[in-house]
């Protein structure tokens, strides 16, 4: 039985969000080819997660006998994002850029679930578990752009993502979303309609594909 952890923090709702609305293409698609599947869902707008305090971050390094309340108790907290973290065969993740880089929300999980001689350093334990992201932004920062040295939502990720926690890292990247809305930029809809309707693709694509990997 496949397991997918779906983790969405735009703070727009539904398709008003273009990150949604691809990570509900590929759910749905995933959800197709898994009806006895298992998806684990944190919408980490409406419900977010803690940020890591000295007491959650402190309580990684102690003996579990030598943790204070307060400790055990955020320690908790972040083994039960871990352990969803360890028990998906694949991950999605919805990254909207704001203001050149990930949303708070979505920090502060990774912050939880990145524990050295854990999830992170030599064998981290979720390794190679392949992980898409949907990396939705209002403008484009692709090579050769002017705004090519503000990309902070990828080169963030992998660092994390695929450095730090050994998975496999893929990108869907929905670009030009703030077209429709900006006067100032009605000449790009049609680019932006192109690289929305390839992310649609990518996404069921990717989906499918994973699920032939996984049955393989």
């Amino acid at each position: 039985m496949a397991t997918l952890l779906h983790i969405d923090s735009s703070v727009f709702a539904g398709e008003a969000s273009s990150s949604r609305s691809i990570t509900a293409a590929f759910r749905t698609t995933w959800e197709e080819q898994h009806p006895e599947g298992v998806v684990i869902y944190r919408d980490l707008a409406a419900n977010p997660v803690p940020h890591v305090t000295a007491a959650a971050w402190s309580a990684g390094y102690a003996a579990s006998s030598e943790r204070t309340p307060e400790q055990s108790a955020a320690f908790a907290a972040r083994v039960e994002l871990i352990e969803e973290l360890e028990q998906a065969d694949v991950v999605l993740i919805g990254a909207p850029m704001y203001n050149y880089s990930i949303p708070s929300t979505l920090k502060a999980w990774l912050d939880s679930v990145l524990l050295l001689g854990r999830t992170a350093g030599e064998t981290p334990s979720a390794q190679g578990t392949p992980v898409v992201v949907v990396a939705s932004r209002g403008g484009s920062y692709a090579p050769g752009t002017p705004r090519e040295g503000y990309e902070f939502v990828q080169n963030y990720l992998r660092a994390v993502l695929g450095g730090t926690l050994g998975l496999d890292l893929e990108f869907i990247v929905p670009e030009l979303t703030m077209a429709p809305r900006n006067p100032a930029m009605s000449e790009l809809v049609p680019l932006y309609e192109i690289s929305r309707e390839r992310a649609f693709e990518a996404a069921t694509t990717k989906a499918k594909e994973l699920t032939q990997r996984l049955a393989s």
